[in-house]
């Protein structure tokens, strides 16, 4: 019995300053490099982030996940050599993911994950027509002077 091929995540953060041309080939080569050699799960593009950090004098990156199956290590010292190599590239990250692993959220720009939003708002209460009855004003008792409170 052959075991499944391991899932692999690749995180790209690409240089915002490159030209567009420049981040799409660079996206295009990593892609076309899995699908040639493993099977393509899903590519993310998360958008123009700001990083944690300054790396080489930049304050942000274009964010890429591509998740993919290989059972070749040719294609991820492939990937690895390229990478490296390749001007416009920030940062890369591969990392093989244990069984079981849950899938990446979705990290569209402008969308927020449940986590981030914390617990969903509670409903409304119905309206109702009758209005709700003001609370009473509470009146506290003057203490003269010298009174113990």
């Amino acid at each position: 019995m052959t075991l499944p091929a391991p899932t692999y995540d690749l995180v790209l953060m690409l240089d915002t300053q490159a030209e567009a041309p420049v981040r799409a080939k660079i996206v295009a080569d990593a892609r076309s490099a899995i699908e040639a050699q493993g099977e393509l799960l899903r590519h993310d593009e998360w958008g123009d982030r700001a990083l944690a950090f300054p790396i080489d004098h930049k304050q942000a990156a274009e964010y890429h996940l591509l998740q993919f199956h290989s059972n070749t290590p040719e294609l991820l010292r492939g990937l690895d050599r390229t990478l490296r190599i390749t001007d416009g590239i920030v940062r890369f990250r591969i990392v093989k993911l244990k069984p079981g692993t849950p899938a990446a959220p979705d990290m569209q720009p402008g969308r927020r994950t449940e986590s981030e939003l914390g617990d969903p708002p509670h409903p409304a209460p119905p309206h109702s027509d009758t209005p709700e009855p003001s609370p009473e004003p509470t009146v506290e008792p003057e203490l003269a002077v010298g009174e113990p409170a």
